[in-house]
Parts: C-alpha cells; sequence; structure tokens
C-alpha cells in the first residue's frame, strides 16, 4: 500500500507541475481544485456501483447452490426408492402372468366376435363377391373384399401379438381366408379390363373408369396402411403390397402400344404405305390426345399427372415402334417421309402443338434417338447420291447421242442461242431435292446442297472428258459430224448456264455465316470447273475454225505472200463465214470466242512474220512490207469490229502487228534505235528472241549489230522495263512461243 500511495503521490506531483509551469495559471487553482474533485467523485461512484454488482452476483449465486443442494437431495432419496421398487417387480411380473394371459384370451376373443358375421359368412361372402364381379359391380365387391381382408388381417394380428402365437393357426386361419385372394385376383383382372378400354369407356360411361380408378386408389391407401404397420409392429398382411396403381399404368402403356401397333400397315408393296401409316398414326394420336385431355383428365386423381403420363405413354410406344421400322429397312422416299414425320409433322402444329393439344414434348428427347436419325439421313443423302450418279450418267448420255445423231440443235425461241435442256434438268432435279430437305432441318440441307455440288462437279469432269473424245474422233475423220460447230456452241452455252445456275442455287440455298470454308471451297470449284471447261471449248471451237486457215496461215511472210493477198482475203471470209455461226453463242460467250479468235490471228500472224522466212535488204522492200503488214491489219482488224464493233473497239492485238512496221520500215540507225526503244515500251513483254527475229526480218543488219543493238536496248532499259513489265497487262508478245 505504501508503494502504491508513494506512486500516486509522484504522478500527482508530475500533473501539478505541469499545470503550473507559467504564471498566469495560478489564478486557475481553484478550478483545477474543483475539476479534481467531480472526477474523483466520479470514480468513488463507479467504484459502489462495481462492488454493488459484484456482491448481488454473489448473493444469487450462492442462493442457487443452496437450492441445487436441496434437490441433489430428494433426487437421491428419489432413485434409492427406485432401486427398492425395481427389485419388487420381478415377483409383480410373476403375481400378473395369470392377468397377462386371460387379457390376451378376452382380446382375441373380443376380436373373433367382432368376426364372427364374417367368419361364419366367408363362403357365402366369396360367392356374392364373385357375382358382384362378374356383373360388373365393382364397388360392392371391393366392400365385400374390403370386409374379408380386414377380418383376416386382424385375427392374423391377434395371433402375431400373442407371446404364444402358433404356427398352425396361422396356416388354419390362411388356408380358411384363402378364397380372399382369388376374389383380389379377379377384381385386379376386371379393373385391368375397365382400365385397358379407358379411351372407348371414358366417352359413353366415365363412371365406369371413375369406380376402377377409385378401387385402385383404395389398394393404394390399404398398401400404405400396411407399410405403416409393418414398420411399426413387423406385422404384413398377406398379398400386400398389391402395387394396383403401377398395374394400372402398365395397363394403359400396354393399351396405347397396342392401339398404335393396330395401324400398321402390311401391305409394303403399295408406294404409299409408309405415307398412309404415318398418317393414319397421326390421326389415330391426335383423336386420343383430344380425349385424354377433354374427358380422362376429369376423372381422374390429379397425383396421377394422367394427361403428361399418356403423352409420355404414346410418345414412348411410338418411338419404339418407328424404331422398328426403321431396323425393317426403308428405301427411297420412305426414309424422305419418315425425317420430314418424326422432325416437323410430330412436333408441329399437325399433331403435339395442335391448337387443342399444344403439348410441349421437349423434356421427352427426339422421336427418333441421334443414331437413328444420323443413319436416315446418310442412307438418304447414299440414295441422292445414287440418283444423281444415274440420272447424270443418262443425261450425259442423251448428249451424246445428240452429237452423234447428225441433226443440227435448234436455237432458243427468243434468243435463238443453241443450248440443251441437261443444265436446266440437272439444276431442277437438285432444286426438288434441296426443297424436300427443306422440310427436314437445315442441317441436313447443307449435306444435300454440299452432296448436290459434289455431283454437278463430277458430271463436269465426265462432261469435259466426253467432250475431248468428241473432238478427238472429230478431228479424226471430219466428215463424220457434220454439225461438230453448231455443238461445240451448245456446250459453250451449257457451261455458263450451269455457272449461272449455280451462282442461283447459292442465292436461294446459301445461309452468310453458317456455311464454313470447305463448303466455300466446293462451289469455287464447281464454279470453276464450269467455267474452265467453257473456255476450254470455246478453244476446241476455235480450233476447228483454224484448222481450216492453217495452210493460209503459213503463207504469211513468204515471197509469194508479198505479191498476193489471197491468204488474208481467204483468212477474213473463212472467220466471217465461222463467225455467222457463232451468233447463236450467248452474249458472254459471243465476246469470249470473238475476243479469242482476234489473239489467235495476231498470235498467228506475228509467229509467221517473226519466223525469218524473208529477207528484204532494199529499202523499197521493206516498204513495201510495212505497207502491207499495216494493211492487212487493218483488213483483219475492221473484220472484227464489223462481227463485234461494241467488244473490240479498243485494245486489239492487231495493234500489236502495226507497231512492228514501225521497226521494218525505219531508214536509219538512229530511228530505228528509236523505234525499237517505242516499241519496247509499248510492250515491255517483248522477248530478246522475238526482237532478233524482228531485226532479223530486216537484212540490211548484220547478226553482230543486231546483237548490239540488243545489248544496248537491254542495259538502257532493263530496270524500266522490268517495273513496267510488273505493272502492265501482258500482251499477245507474251503468247507467241518462236521455234
Amino acid at each position: 500500500m505504501d508503494k502504491l500511495e508513494a506512486e500516486a503521490r509522484a504522478t500527482a506531483t508530475k500533473h501539478v507541475i505541469n499545470m503550473l509551469q507559467r504564471a498566469g495559471q495560478l489564478e486557475k487553482v481553484e478550478q483545477y481544485k474543483r475539476r479534481v474533485s467531480r472526477k474523483k467523485a466520479s470514480v468513488e461512484a463507479m467504484l459502489k456501483t462495481a462492488m454493488q454488482s459484484q456482491l448481488d452476483g454473489v448473493r444469487v449465486g450462492l442462493d442457487q447452490l443452496q437450492v441445487s443442494l436441496s434437490e441433489i437431495k430428494e433426487i437421491k432419496d428419489s432413485l434409492k426408492t427406485m432401486d427398492q421398487l425395481f427389485c419388487e417387480v420381478p415377483a409383480l411380473c410373476e403375481n400378473l402372468q395369470d392377468v397377462r394371459e386371460e387379457n390376451s384370451r378376452h382380446s382375441q376373443y373380443v376380436t373373433a366376435m367382432e368376426n364372427l358375421k364374417h367368419i361364419f359368412t366367408v363362403p357365402e361372402c366369396v360367392e356374392k363377391t364373385k357375382q358382384w364381379i362378374s356383373e360388373g359391380d365393382l364397388l360392392h365387391a371391393r366392400q365385400s373384399l374390403t370386409d374379408l381382408e380386414n377380418s383376416r388381417d386382424d385375427l392374423l394380428w391377434e395371433l402375431h401379438k400373442s407371446p404364444n402365437q402358433s404356427a398352425a393357426d396361422c396356416v388354419l386361419l390362411n388356408a380358411y381366408f384363402e378364397d380372399v385372394e382369388e376374389l383380389s385376383s379377379l377384381l385386379e383382372k376386371q379393373v385391368r379390363i375397365v382400365l385397358g378400354r379407358t379411351l372407348n369407356t371414358v366417352r359413353k360411361e366415365p363412371t365406369i373408369i371413375v369406380t376402377a380408378l377409385r378401387i385402385v386408389e383404395w389398394q393404394e391407401m390399404q398398401d400404405e396402411f400396411a407399410a405403416q404397420r409393418e414398420r411399426q409392429s413387423g406385422f404384413k398382411p398377406p398379398g400386400r403390397p398389391k402395387h394396383w396403381r403401377k398395374m394400372a399404368m402398365d395397363v394403359l402403356e400396354r393399351s396405347v402400344a397396342q392401339r398404335i401397333e393396330g395401324t400398321h400397315v402390311d401391305e409394303r408393296d403399295e408406294k404409299m404405305w409408309l405415307v398412309r401409316y404415318l398418317e393414319l398414326t397421326r390421326l389415330l394420336i391426335l383423336e386420343d390426345l383430344r380425349v385424354v385431355k377433354t374427358l380422362c383428365e376429369p376423372c381422374f386423381p390429379p397425383s396421377w399427372n394422367i394427361v403428361e403420363k399418356y403423352v409420355e405413354m404414346y410418345h414412348n410406344c411410338l418411338s419404339g415402334h418407328l424404331e422398328e421400322l426403321v431396323q425393317s429397312g426403308l428405301e427411297g422416299n420412305e426414309l424422305v417421309s419418315m425425317l420430314a414425320w418424326t422432325t416437323n409433322t410430330y412436333t408441329g402444329p399437325d399433331l403435339m402443338h395442335h391448337p387443342e393439344l399444344s403439348f410441349d414434348t421437349s423434356h421427352l428427347g427426339p422421336l427418333l434417338c441421334e443414331a437413328t436419325v444420323n443413319a436416315l439421313q446418310d442412307k438418304y443423302l447414299q440414295v441422292m447420291e445414287n440418283n444423281y450418279q444415274e440420272w447424270m450418267r443418262k443425261t450425259l448420255e442423251a448428249e451424246q447421242a445428240d452429237w452423234r445423231a447428225g441433226v443440227a440443235p435448234e436455237g432458243g425461241e427468243t434468243d435463238g442461242f443453241f443450248h440443251t435442256s441437261a443444265p436446266v434438268i440437272i439444276f431442277q432435279m437438285i432444286d426438288q431435292n434441296l426443297v424436300v430437305t427443306k422440310t427436314i432441318s437445315q442441317e441436313l440441307t447443307h449435306r444435300a446442297l454440299l452432296l448436290s455440288m459434289d455431283q454437278v462437279t463430277q458430271y463436269g469432269r465426265l462432261y469435259r472428258s466426253a467432250i475431248i473424245t468428241f473432238k478427238s474422233r472429230h478431228f479424226e475423220d471430219r466428215s463424220q459430224v457434220p454439225f461438230f460447230t453448231h455443238y461445240m456452241i451448245t456446250i459453250v452455252n451449257n457451261c455458263s448456264r450451269f455457272v449461272e445456275l449455280a451462282k442461283q442455287l447459292k442465292a436461294q440455298y446459301w445461309r452468310p455465316g453458317v456455311h464454313d470454308r470447305d463448303s466455300a471451297v466446293k462451289l469455287e470449284l464447281l464454279l470453276s470447273t464450269f467455267q474452265n471447261l467453257r473456255n476450254e471449248a470455246a478453244q476446241f471451237l476455235l480450233e476447228e475454225a483454224f484448222l481450216d486457215l492453217d495452210l493460209h496461215f503459213k503463207d504469211i511472210a513468204t515471197p509469194k505472200w508479198l505479191s498476193s493477198s489471197i491468204p488474208v482475203d481467204t483468212i477474213c471470209v473463212t472467220l466471217e463465214d465461222y463467225f455467222q455461226d457463232y451468233v447463236h453463242l450467248c452474249e458472254k460467250n459471243f465476246e469470249l470466242v470473238i475476243t479469242e479468235a482476234q489473239n489467235h490471228v495476231a498470235r498467228r500472224y506475228l509467229t509467221a512474220l517473226l519466223q525469218r522466212k524473208l529477207s528484204l535488204k532494199e529499202l523499197d522492200q521493206r516498204r513495201k512490207l510495212a505497207q502491207k503488214v499495216t494493211h492487212e491489219a487493218d483488213q483483219l482488224k475492221a473484220l472484227f469490229l464489223r462481227v463485234a464493233p461494241n467488244i473490240l473497239a479498243t485494245d486489239s492485238p492487231l495493234d500489236a502487228v502495226k507497231a512492228l512496221t514501225e521497226v521494218i520500215r525505219s531508214e536509219d540507225a538512229e530511228m530505228l534505235s528509236l523505234d525499237l526503244l517505242l516499241v519496247i515500251e509499248k510492250y515491255p513483254d517483248l522477248t530478246e528472241e522475238q526482237l532478233r527475229r524482228l531485226l532479223s526480218l530486216r537484212g540490211d543488219i548484220t547478226r553482230q549489230d543486231i546483237e548490239d543493238k540488243l545489248k544496248v536496248m537491254k542495259d538502257s532499259n532493263e530496270n524500266q522495263s522490268r517495273n513496267k513489265r510488273l505493272s502492265s497487262p501482258p500482251s499477245i508478245f507474251s503468247q507467241i512461243k518462236l521455234s
């Protein structure tokens, strides 16, 4: 205490020193004293309150301990008393044994007295109950059966409770009431018959269905009571549980399966047997579900969810039956009928989503499993592929027969263009197949579209092979096919028609963002196949014409040609004659063929000119040659402008022929170099060999001078010519190959 007091004084001294460090603070001494007094009084009050609270808690605890002690003493006395009483129980039990046995006998007598009526009248009740069942009075039969079962079960229950129960007594009772089980079986059979005719009976006499359902519900209640008593006492009445509700659902499901199987059509030889069967099934299910929704639902207990159960039963039974049909084998259009019906008709407004039904079967899964649907689709696509191959083979054979027939093709009624119906027939066939698949699913339509494109591409390859064979046989003996040109025109137009129809097919069935890159590649392959075949057929068409002109092109740039206009005149007349047939080409193909013909003429003319068949050492000879070449180039150009004025008005390849004449007619070396430079600048793809041949044609320049000029041109114009060659489109000179 002394130490604590000393510490307190020291603390107080420091506190006073801190408060009175300045002279002005002495005036506040009284104020400080009052503040300290108030604080001291507050602390003392808090201490008193805390001490009082602690003392009250201690007092209450002591009182409770006192009460607990007295209660413990009472409990101890009670336990001693109970021990004494338990010691007397065995003797009391022996004394009451006679009473317990008498009570058991009394209970059995009471039960026997209560059931004497049923015990003595069991045979009579059994016969009466059988009569009621046979007459269809199911409610009275159920009540009588219930009374008999209750009597039997009560007696068996008394035997079960008896500690000295006799097995012989149980056997005796069961034997006495054995007819009760027979009655139960008869009643169950009758209920089965009634429920099996539910959809027919509920339209005329719904009370019969209600009666059967009440009996089923009563048996379910008895099953629950028996199960509860078994859990409590271990006693289980004979024949329980009966599970009549499960039996009822099995009967309903079996009746549904029989109704679906009843619509089966055995006459598979008929073409439309599956369509007729599916339509009969649709009408049956639609009518039955109408009955279920309008008539059955009020008759059945709500807990049965009978509408949902019936929808599920019809779905499952129909699914199994259709799976069996698929496994038995479907062919051709039967595959389409099955896929369309299961995918769209079943779930659509014609059946499950009918305005009077509006059932959602999505939770039940698809009518056919995914593997079966995939198998049907694969088989259908295989049939489609086989049909495509057969039809296209026959179409191609018909085309080839027309080629060999020796009869000129007929032009269109409106445009006069030569073509056949093959492209339209093929794409109509494709469109019909895609229209059918579109009624099934978008995925199947996509797969059918890819298959169709593959088959048309394959047809293009076969078509090309047949065309090449046709062309080769014709050129072996040109007298065999008098209308070769006409049929080649037809082929060129057909190829363009294939491309146009393929683009229309894309516009109609192609969904942007759905088809992958492989699909785009297949479409591009189809288009390129027929575009390339069109170009190739156009070359075959021109090959026929230029075969007749071969000798005339060989006469160009020969000494005989210098004094004669016959070769070029003949070329113009022959080409103009062929061009009369080319008017049967459609506009784009006519443009293509005329453009290719002009390129071919320019290429053959330039090739002949650069073959070095002439040597013009005199200036007059070179001038005459230049004038002749210019005149013939204008003559040929005029021919093409006359035939196709809107197509070839500018950028004619024959202008390249006239450009070379400037080099040929040049009079001195400086002008020659300038003219040569201008030609190279205009046609940067001129090769060194072509320039060498051109300069050699003059005949006044030595070989060494030619090489020197070429080297100078090459050095001075190498970079510029390379850049221009890369940026400029290729000219006619890039097509000339000199031997």
